[in-house]
């Protein structure tokens, strides 16, 4: 239970890829890490893209990024939904600002792009956005898993488990405010 303590944002947004958001959130909650999912809209079930749900236990404007120790980004459709809000916006730069982790898989990357916070960071992603990470800056590899400071990045789900226990190494070494 090397995570206990620890509190992470999962965003979440209409078609998420279901593996994508549950299999991270499972597995730093397995750790012993809380866990609250973040929508648009408190309350509200997101459905994902291949049906399971998820329920928004807080709104994005609710969350100040200082009580938070990691953020997870889910792939699928959702990050190009997520990457709309200012709020979501907001909060990946204050946690990039103090470099708290910041995970992200698939198409998640959009979010980190309008974040604009890619600027020479080694990453991967869906290679379906390789052109979109490395026009914002990014230095892209073709790998499972990629670290780099605080930013830990995957390519799809069966990519998972590496990147399951990368984001939980991260989040077990960062400083603590």
């Amino acid at each position: 239970m090397r995570l206990t303590g620890k509190k992470v944002i999962a965003l979440v947004d209409e078609e998420f890829e279901d593996l994508e958001l549950w299999y991270p959130v499972h597995r730093v909650r397995e750790e012993g890490a809380e866990v609250h999912l973040a929508g648009e809209k408190k309350g509200k079930t997101y459905i994902g893209k291949y049906g399971v749900p998820a329920e928004a236990e807080y709104s994005f404007d609710e969350l100040d990024s200082s009580a938070y120790d990691g953020i997870l980004v889910p792939g699928g459709w959702a990050p190009d939904k997520l990457r709309r809000y200012p709020k979501v916006l907001e909060l990946v730069k204050e946690m990039h600002a103090d470099r708290k982790p910041i995970g992200q898989i698939c198409h998640a990357g959009w979010v980190l792009i309008s974040a604009k916070i890619l600027e020479g960071v080694t990453v991967t992603s869906t290679p379906g956005i390789r052109d979109d990470m490395e026009n914002a800056g990014a230095i892209w590899k073709d790998e499972p898993v990629v670290v780099d400071g605080h930013i830990i990045s995957a390519r799809r789900p069966p990519d998972l488990p590496p990147y399951g226990k990368a984001f939980c190494d991260a989040l077990a070494t960062a400083k603590t405010e």
